[in-house]
């Protein structure tokens, strides 16, 4: 197994809109929570719609950033793959609904902390936005 395999152990998801929920948490966790091309990428995904998604991802990003316990491994935009964290991350997103037990324990582990209800409410926000408009989030 090569070192990137090691790092990067995770393919990119299948679902087109969990790559703009990747993106746009990759971009805003390296480049703040205003990075423009976060923001352009949703304008350009949901159109005049863009602008609760966007500030609900931007709620979900803040709420990771002060409740983990520790750093949340992210990989840079042109990866290929993902980081465990990452991959916890699209998942939280794309369960959080449908399977929330598992959305629950997958934000204890990747927190490392047992209160984890901010970060879940933001990203059933977050998932109820983009399901809202057509673009639901798959796992």
């Amino acid at each position: 197994m090569t070192e990137t395999m090691t790092i990067l152990p995770h393919s990119l998801p299948a679902c087109a809109n969990a790559r703009i929920v990747l993106f746009a948490m990759r971009r805003m966790g390296a480049n703040g929570l205003a990075d423009a091309r976060a923001a352009h990428v949703m304008f350009t995904a949901f159109g005049q719609g863009f602008r609760r998604p966007l500030v609900l991802m931007r709620a979900l990003m803040a709420e990771l950033a002060s409740s983990a316990a520790g750093t949340i491994a992210i990989a840079p935009c042109c990866c290929a793959r993902m980081t465990p964290a990452e991959a916890a991350l699209v998942a939280i997103v794309a369960r959080v609904e449908s399977a929330p037990d598992t959305a629950r324990l997958l934000t204890a582990d990747l927190l490392g902390v047992r209160r984890v209800e901010n970060v879940l409410m933001a990203a059933g926000a977050v998932a109820t936005a983009f399901a809202d408009e057509g673009r639901p989030v798959a796992g």
